[in-house]
């Protein structure tokens, strides 16, 4: 799928759902989306292992660490080279090191097909991913929106999406994942700029 235009999305935006008018207003068009580099596509998929269920700043420091383990290069022989203990003495628990050497030898027999996904659609990607010991559906979206630059992900699983859509919308209770889902409809072929806008709902919550 072609990424639209930052300021034709915001358009689009606001035209499907005017909850969304006075924001776009207020912090203008998302970036520009690009995929990353195929080399940095393991690395990033490690860096999500780290932070699921984690606060930021922790998950910052342990995922330094396991880059110093890696002597600042982290990919799937580095993983592994560092071994399930070495991880765990960096602050990984036992299932997230256990995680990131499941991800280190399907990257490296090629279950997990990295150079190939760019050309794959978001559902066959997202079944790659979630076979990994350990990462999900969330993952499969943050990677599919940040790594490939894909510009229409839902991630209806996200709190942060969650929150900033019962925010825009004025909602009395926090808007469920199976409510969420069809309410993305409207935005078809723009979905990642949406939850884009959610984010900064709530950033800009937190911030008053």
């Amino acid at each position: 799928m072609p990424r639209p235009d930052p300021a034709a999305a915001a358009r689009a935006i606001g035209r499907a759902d005017p909850a969304f008018r006075a924001l776009v207003a207020r912090v203008g068009p998302p970036p520009r989306r690009r995929a990353a580099p195929v080399a940095d596509r393991f690395a990033n998929l490690t860096r999500s292992v780290t932070y699921q269920l984690l606060a930021t700043k922790a998950a910052a420091t342990i995922h330094a660490r396991v880059i110093a383990l890696c002597e600042g290069e982290v990919t799937p022989r580095t993983i592994l080279g560092a071994g399930h203990d070495r991880l765990r003495a960096v602050g990984l628990s036992n299932a997230k090191a256990a995680a990131m050497l499941d991800l280190a030898e399907r990257a490296l027999d090629g279950r997990l097909a990295l150079a190939r996904h760019g050309t794959m659609s978001d559902v066959e990607v997202t079944s790659e991913v979630v076979a990994v010991r350990g990462l999900g559906v969330w993952s499969a979206h943050m990677y599919l929106m940040h790594t490939l630059g894909r510009p229409d992900v839902w991630p209806t699983g996200d709190f942060g999406v969650r929150h900033g859509w019962s925010l825009l919308h004025d909602l009395d209770e926090l808007v469920t994942e199976r409510a969420l889902r069809p309410l993305g409809e409207p935005f078809t072929g723009v979905r990642s700029e949406v939850a884009w806008y959610c984010w900064r709902a709530v950033e800009l919550e937190r911030a008053r």
